[in-house]
């Protein structure tokens, strides 16, 4: 009976053995792949950062080129300003009696008809022939 009983110690000690070893595999198998996360994990972080730098950059180019806009903006609300002055100018310019007479005058000299000359200026015929009169 001892030798059935140390039998059977003998065979639970290496069936515990085995376990062991599966055991031992199953942890180095376990290790390996949590190693192997742990690298992956480092590389997305360095993802992350690079992303991260990107976006930041792209935030501060968008800032600058939105005041580079704004000031192209307020720049040509003056131009826009001072052409309408020099536009009203020329308006007044345009509408000027003096003006008007050059502009008949040289129209009759270049051959021009009175009633082209009345179209032109939108002035009357009657008015076309009293500059040509008086010139």
């Amino acid at each position: 009976m001892s030798d059935l009983l140390i039998l059977l110690f003998s065979f639970s000690e290496i069936v515990l053995l085995i376990i062991v070893i599966l055991f031992f595999l199953r942890l180095k198998k376990s290790e390996t792949l949590l190693s192997g996360l742990q690298a992956n994990q480092q590389e997305f972080i360095k993802r992350l950062q690079f992303n991260t730098q990107l976006e930041n950059e792209l935030v501060s180019t968008f800032e600058q080129r939105q005041q580079e806009l704004v000031a192209l903006n307020s720049e040509l609300e003056k131009k826009a300003a001072s052409l309408q002055k020099l536009v009203d100018l020329a308006n007044e310019y345009c509408k000027s009696p003096h003006f008007m007479r050059e502009i008949i005058i040289q129209g009759h000299r270049t051959g021009k008809s009175n009633g082209q000359l009345a179209k032109k200026t939108g002035l009357s015929l009657e008015e076309i022939e009293l500059i040509l009169d008086q010139s």
